[in-house]
Order: structure tokens, then sequence, then C-alpha cells
């Protein structure tokens, strides 16, 4: 991991490690991919304007989010099934979000027990829900996040149903989730050629259940998640019943306009996350540094504005703060790091970027993320909010 200089290392490491459908199952997007590539690619419009000639010795990282401070202005994002790219690995990315201090997001679609990974990490939890097996099933997941420890809950709207994530089809994704010997059997070379990591999957038990799913006949099978987020699709309306029922803090991720993120603040959201779900969703839209803009000037301070999709370097985060995020949250580029190495890989995508940040701050001559604003950055004419 010490030879990873940035995160397409960590990125290559993990593609040596893994199986194909693994791999593919982080490093791919739906349809022909293309908000996938924009996602970073975007970023490439926003130049900064640095101040030179300004001594700044030591830099201040700490951002505060839903009145917790974190000694980085990232969190580590929902990124479900990640118990298959290493053993256990909710609980190590969780672990190493705590020693770095910040916050570790828990998917719903988790291969490990929320009280688990709250036992994990000394740093906040928070818990990322979807509908999945209904309302009834959905309370029991806000009861146990609760009972947890967690800080925050993440509602996801942007699901109704899942992407067409073509390279999940043609690895045979669907099959060999099947439990179907005769089903899987076309697919399971791929595994053949990664022995050391079969080896830990089958250690740590396999093709595990979702925990944090208890059905009236116990956890969720391993199975066509696509079809289970289809019959339970979340509506502005339900963000009353979930409040209820959480009585804590409330992020709706996955906003993507100005009215969206208006419809938020009416549902009672106390933050919102400006999300296209990683490109992983609907292809096509908006990269969501470049939606970033409409969205901070649609808030106007009443909530936190969070930003994901995309980031894969530290100046890519700066550049979201500069444009009025609070913080970011990076999804692909931890579990690089954690398809690579488990733990240690984490740990070392979180202390690449950290480091990013520190240098782009010192050459913008910055001396905290908290001096951040606009004026250091120039994007193009057409991000600017409609009048």
């Amino acid at each position: 991991m010490r030879k990873a200089v940035n995160i397409a290392d960590l990125r290559l490491a993990a593609k040596s490690r893994l199986p194909r459908v693994v791999f593919d199952y982080i490093d791919g997007g739906a349809s022909a991919e293309v908000t996938l590539r924009e996602n970073s690619r975007a970023f490439e419009d926003v130049v900064f304007r640095p101040h030179s000639a300004v001594a700044t010795k030591d830099c201040d990282l700490r951002t505060t989010v839903l009145g917790t401070t974190l000694s980085l202005p990232f969190l580590l994002a929902p990124v479900g099934s990640s118990r298959m790219f290493h053993p256990r690995g909710e609980e190590a990315a969780a672990r190493a979000a705590g020693e770095a201090g910040t916050a570790y997001i828990l998917s719903t679609l988790s291969g490990c027990h929320v009280q688990d990974v709250k036992n994990s990490t000394r740093g906040p939890v928070w818990f990322q829900l979807y509908l999945v097996g209904g309302r009834d099933v959905a309370l029991g997941g806000i009861e146990r996040a609760r009972t947890a420890g967690c800080s925050a809950l993440v509602v996801t709207i942007d699901t109704p149903v899942a992407g067409s994530r073509e390279r999940d089809l043609r690895n045979g994704m669907k099959a060999l989730v099947s439990g179907s010997p005769g089903t899987m059997l076309p697919h399971l070379g791929q595994f053949l050629t990664r022995p050391r990591w079969m080896a830990a999957y089958l250690a740590d038990g396999g093709l595990m259940k979702f925990p944090n799913i208890v059905m009236p006949d116990g956890p969720m099978a391993y199975a066509d998640v696509g079809a289970a987020l289809q019959e339970s699709m979340v509506c502005w309306d339900d963000l009353r019943w979930i409040r209820d029922a959480w009585q804590g803090k409330v992020v709706v991720k996955g906003v993507h306009t100005a009215d969206d993120a208006r419809r938020a603040i009416d549902g009672g959201a106390d933050a919102i996350v400006v999300s296209n779900h990683g490109g992983r969703q609907l292809d096509g839209v908006a990269a969501t540094i470049r939606v970033l803009p409409e969205v901070v000037a649609a808030v106007d301070d009443r909530i936190e504005v969070l930003l994901d999709s995309g980031i894969r370097r530290g100046g890519d985060i700066v550049k979201a703060l500069c444009l009025g995020a609070r913080a970011v949250l990076i999804g692909r580029a931890y579990a690089y790091g954690l398809g690579a190495s488990g733990g240690p890989g984490v740990t070392r995508a979180i202390k690449i970027l950290r480091n990013d940040i520190i240098r782009t701050l010192t050459l913008l001559g910055v001396g905290s993320t908290a001096a951040l604003d606009e004026s250091l950055v120039d994007v193009p004419s057409a991000w600017r909010p409609r009048a």
C-alpha cells in the first residue's frame, strides 16, 4: 500500500486482487457510463485562483457536519456489499474512518450488522436507509441503528429501481447470487484466477445475507436487490414518518436540482447530499460538481450541503468546498483501497486524499478549509445558478 501514490494506483491494486464481477461492481456505472466518467472529468472545468507569497505553515482541515466536528472534510460514503471486497469490510472501513477522525456511513445493504460496525470504530457512524422490505422492515432497521448509537439517518431518494449496470449483467452477477449451482456454473471461472480472495471470502462465510434488513423469516438473502428496491421506492411523503420514527438528524441523499433541494428542506431534512449515485443510476445526468452551485444557491444556508460522486483527488474535494459544500462523501476512492488490502487500503486512501488537500490548500495560500470560498475558483458560466 505504501507504493500507492494516488487513488488510481489503489484501483489497479483492487483490480489485480478481486474477481472481475466484484471489481466491476465497484468500478462500473449505469448504461454507457457517461455520467460515471463525467463525474470525475467535470472537476477539470473548475480552475483554481491561488494567492501566492502567502506563508501557510499548518493547514486546518477540520469541519463541522450536523454539529459534529470532523478532522477531515470528507466522510466515507455508504457502499453496499463491502464485505464482498474484504472480510468484515464494513467494519474495517469504519475503523479506518474513526482512526482518521471522520465519519463512516453504513449502507442498508451491508454484510455486517450495524451494532458490530458501530462497535468497531471510535468515530461517528451514520446509517443509510433504503425501504427494502417495506415500512415495517424499515422501522426495524431505524430502531437498530438508533440502538447502536448511529448519529444520523441518510435517506437515499434516487433508487426507485437499480440502474442498468451492464458490467454486472455481462459478469453474471444475478446468476452468481441465485444460489443455484447450475445457474452459477458458467460464471464461476472468474473466481478461479483469484484463489486468495476466494479463500478469504469463504472463510468469512461466503455469500452473506443482509443482517440489517430483517424480514418476517429472518435477514434478507443476498438476491436481486434491484427488484427489492423497485418494490419499496421512497417518496417525499415518506420523510414525515421516517423523521417521526428516527427522532434525530436526517440527511437526504440523491438531490440533483434546486427544486428537489427545496423539497428536501420542506420535508425537514437537516442536510442534503448532491449525488447521482456515482453514475450508477440514471446515465446522462450532469456531474454533481456541475449542479452544486445551483443547489447551494437554492438552499441559501438553510441546511448543510454535502456532495459525492467522482472524487479521486484532494483537489476535487477542495473545489467542492470552494463551491459551497460543507464536506464531501467519498465512495469508490476508499472502496478501491478496501478491495486492494482491507483496512490498510482504506487508511492509505484516506492518507492520500488528506495529503492532497493539505498540498492544495498550501499552494492556494489558504490556511484552513473554513477559509475556502468561491473567490478561489473559476467555473464555466453555464454552471451559474439560473435567475
